[in-house]
Formats: structure tokens, C-alpha cells, sequence
């Protein structure tokens, strides 16, 4: 069995400090992707690097304090690129992608929108930029886990208060209809999704009004698959019994070996 995660982790040394590098060595994980990193590789101690089986690679922000995306890996890729060629958005560490054999994971993380409408107007850019990146990678002939911090709920089943939140970053019309195209159009598939239709599994929660006490939250971290991997998914899980971040694990567990 195949045991991919996926987390943002809002600073990787705030989450460690949290227990999260001993949680994920008990989780056997093949595969662990990281968004939001928030480091340089000289901020990181070997204990960050390499947790118990588990080797680092990552595409570091070359802003310091910002971005940044990983993936720990309990088997040497065959090859490891980071970035999916955007001059723009290259530089922040958004894209980390790992081979192995026929099976390729990719690290993924999305731009927010939620702090102006500058960086709203970004965020419509990377959209732009990486759709034709994710129609090529589907029809490529390989299969992809793509893991990661998409920053949209894409139905109101995914957000507790959509009606409140038609206007806001993250469930604009244009994102939900962007993701939709994801799905629909270039051929991915929303693996929890597939597994789990029930209401009220989201993945992050804002820090504001007991959010997390209440779980008004949003689903917005995903695994996304082609069909081909995404058929020999099992079992699904969002990690609620620990804290690390602002945001929550997602487990997939696959059918499949790396």
C-alpha cells in the first residue's frame, strides 16, 4: 500500500516544534508533501532534512520566510525537478515534482488571493500559467499524485459558510470554475472527493472565532490524480488529533507502490 500525505505547513520549523517530524515517522508514509515551508536549506537541521526513513527534497521561495514547498521520501526518486517553468512564480517554490518509475508526485501550492486584490490578480496568473502544465502532465501516458495547498473550495459542500464567501478569494466563481476544468476538461480526479462525499471535511481553519472549535472550515489542501492511479485509491483520512498548523493532513493510502 501506497501512503501519501499531504499538509501546508505554515513555517516547517513551527510545525516541527509541534511534534509533526515524529508523526510522520510513526505514519510510515512513502510520501509526505509540504506547502508553505517558510525556510531556507541553511535553516534546516538534519533532524528536519531527514526524519527517521525519510529524506527531504524541496524547492525553497527565494524570498526568505515565504513559500516554499517539499516532499519527504522513504525511496530515492528516480529524478527530482522543482519548478514547472514560470519566470514569475518559479522564484516563490511552488512546484515540486518526484519520479518514480511510472508514477510521479508532485508538491503544489497555490497562491492566495486573500490579502489584496494584487495578489488575487497573481493568483489568476498562476492559474493561467499551470493549467497547461496539468493538461500536459494528464496526457502524458505517466500517472501523478498532484499534492497540495490549492487555496479554492471547489463546491459549497467544501466551506461551512459558502453563501458568506461567494465574494472572497478561494471560492470566487472563477477559481470554481477553473477547478472545475481541472476535473471535467484536462481529466484529474479529486481523490478524497471520490472516496468521501460527505459534508464537513475540510482541511483548514482561519484562526479567527473558534474556528477549529466550531470546524467552520474549508476544504482547500487536495490530493488530485490521474485516473489510472486515482482508481487504486482505498482509503481517505483528514488528521484531526494533533495540530501542526492552521491547516490539517490529508491521507491517502493508494493500491500501488512507489
Amino acid at each position: 500500500m501506497l501512503r501519501v500525505i499531504t499538509l501546508n505547513l505554515n513555517g516547517i520549523r513551527s510545525a516541527a516544534a509541534k511534534g509533526y517530524l515524529a508523526w510522520i515517522v510513526r505514519q510510515k508514509a512513502d510520501c509526505v508533501c509540504m506547502q508553505e515551508i517558510k525556510a531556507q536549506q541553511t535553516d534546516l537541521p538534519k533532524a528536519i532534512l531527514m526524519p527517521g526513513r525519510l529524506k527531504g527534497h524541496f524547492d525553497f521561495a527565494h524570498k526568505k520566510g515565504y513559500s516554499g514547498v517539499g516532499m519527504y521520501c522513504a525511496r530515492e526518486p528516480d529524478a527530482v525537478t522543482a519548478g514547472f517553468g514560470s519566470r514569475e512564480f518559479d522564484p516563490e517554490g511552488r512546484f515540486l515534482r518526484a519520479d518514480f518509475g511510472k508514477l510521479s508526485i508532485v508538491s503544489l501550492y497555490l497562491p492566495s488571493g486573500s490579502s489584496s486584490a494584487e495578489r488575487q490578480q497573481a493568483k489568476f496568473r498562476f492559474m493561467k500559467a499551470i493549467m497547461p502544465v496539468l493538461r500536459q502532465l494528464a496526457g502524458s501516458g505517466r500517472e501523478f499524485i498532484l499534492c497540495g495547498d490549492w487555496n479554492i473550495a471547489h463546491k459549497e459542500i467544501d466551506l461551512r459558510n459558502w453563501r458568506a464567501n461567494q465574494k472572497n478569494s478561494g471560492f470566487l466563481p472563477e477559481e470554481r470554475a477553473w477547478l472545475t476544468e481541472v476535473f471535467d476538461a484536462a481529466g484529474w480526479v479529486d481523490v478524497f472527493r471520490r472516496l468521501d462525499p460527505r459534508p464537513e471535511q475540510y482541511t483548514w481553519w482561519s484562526n479567527r472565532g473558534q474556528a477549529w472549535a466550531k470546524n467552520v472550515g474549508w476544504r482547500i489542501d487536495y490530493q488530485i490524480a490521474t485516473p489510472g492511479i486515482a482508481a487504486k485509491a482505498r482509503a481517505a483520512s483528514v488528521y484531526k488529533a494533533e495540530r501542526f498548523s492552521d491547516h490539517a493532513p490529508l491521507i491517502v493510502d493508494y493500491a500501488a507502490e512507489l
